[in-house]
Order: C-alpha cells, then sequence, then structure tokens
C-alpha cells in the first residue's frame, strides 16, 4: 500500500475488519491519519516509511490494547504519546477518559488539533510525567518509549492509584523483565502482538497489601 495521488493515506479493508469497529469510528480514524499526513513534513511525528501502512503499523497496533481495557469509565494515563499512539487511537475507539502526556511541544500541539478537530474528550499534559502529580489514573499505557524498569521510575508518582499498565514492546521485553523483580506486588503477563511477531504487550497487574507498596 502507498500514499494517494494527494499524499493522504488510503483505507486499509483488512484493517478495517480486524478493527470491528462502527463506520463512524473508522470515519474518525480515518481523520485522525489524514491529519498525520498534514502534519509530518512539518514534526517528524512517526517514520516516514511506515506511513504507507499506518493502519495497520499505527492504527491496529495501538488498537489491540482496546481488549484489556474497560468499555468506559477508566481513567487511562497514556506517557510519551508523541504522535497519539496508542492514546488518541484508544480516545477515538473506547469511551474511557484519555490524559495524553507529552514533553515535545509541538507534538502537544498536534494532539491538541486532533482531539479538537475530531470532537474527542482527551486531554493533553505537554510535561514530563515525571513532574506531574499524581493524577489518579487506574490505567496507563505506553509505545515503545523506555524500558520497564525506566517506565516504572517515571510513574513512581502515579502508580500508588495504578491497577494495571499496558506497555507495546519490541523484541527487547524478555531483557527488561528483571526489572519487575523487585516490585514484588506486580504480577505480569505477555501477550503476543497482533501486527508484530517480534512485538509484545506487556501487561502488568497491581495486587493491593497493605504491608506493600509499589
Amino acid at each position: 500500500m502507498t500514499l494517494d495521488d494527494s499524499g493522504q493515506i488510503p483505507l486499509d479493508c483488512g484493517v478495517v475488519d480486524q478493527l470491528n469497529v462502527s463506520r463512524e469510528t473508522i470515519d474518525q480514524l480515518a481523520a485522525y491519519l489524514a491529519l498525520l499526513a498534514k502534519w509530518q513534513p512539518r514534526i517528524n511525528l512517526v517514520s516516514s516509511s511506515t506511513l504507507a501502512d499506518a493502519w495497520r503499523r499505527h492504527i491496529l497496533d495501538s488498537a489491540q490494547l482496546a481488549v484489556f481495557l474497560p468499555e468506559n469509565g477508566a481513567h487511562i494515563l497514556d506517557i510519551g504519546s508523541g504522535a497519539g499512539f496508542p492514546g488518541l487511537v484508544l480516545s477515538i475507539i473506547t469511551d474511557n477518559q484519555l490524559t495524553l502526556v507529552e514533553s515535545d511541544q509541538r507534538k502537544s500541539v498536534f494532539l491538541q488539533t486532533v482531539i479538537r478537530e475530531l470532537g474527542l474528550t482527551a486531554t493533553v499534559r505537554n510535561e514530563r510525567i515525571e513532574a506531574i502529580p499524581a493524577l489518579g489514573a487506574g490505567i496507563v499505557t505506553a509505545r515503545a518509549l523506555a524500558p520497564v524498569e525506566r517506565l516504572l521510575l517515571l510513574l513512581d508518582r502515579q502508580l500508588p492509584s495504578v491497577e494495571r499498565c499496558l506497555f507495546l514492546k519490541g523484541a527487547s521485553l524478555q531483557e527488561e523483565l528483571t526489572a519487575l523483580q523487585s516490585y514484588t506486588n506486580i504480577v505480569h503477563r505477555i501477550h503476543p502482538s497482533v501486527t508484530s511477531q517480534d512485538g509484545a504487550i506487556l501487561e502488568l497487574n497491581t495486587t493491593r497489601h497493605p504491608d506493600l507498596e509499589l
């Protein structure tokens, strides 16, 4: 698949079938990708080589987290949001409350533009995650942001309220898992990625106990 003559990202019918969402949701996702293609020449939001396969590489890759989420009512903190993957995709396809954290000002403006033009309820915080006070989010998501050990350090202020983390990871995941040995109340599960043989979803669940702290 390639970009069309106008430089836009054409619909990928195979991915659309896998997403199993309404036509209205597909239209919103297509509008999101149109904005991504428009902004990409000005801001390096994603690797340009992935644009032609953006429905699979970015939309489906992000949307696969939805099966681990409630349909509505959850406060999800998406850190290192970048171009909005997975945060904006989850805001489009679920009815949960999304807070997107992105320290780069230009990327934050892009995120805010997508939210405004698509009428989403997500919010953006143009700050570093480690500098933000506890937000009370119950779920954290991140995509290709940092090793597990670094992610947990960045989330130190947020972890007391967090019940689940969902991290989209690459081939180095097994090497990163040793960092979890010092977190005795975190149980991890690894789920295969639907978009990459080398990728995986790392699910972290906390077990609450008064004598244990994250």
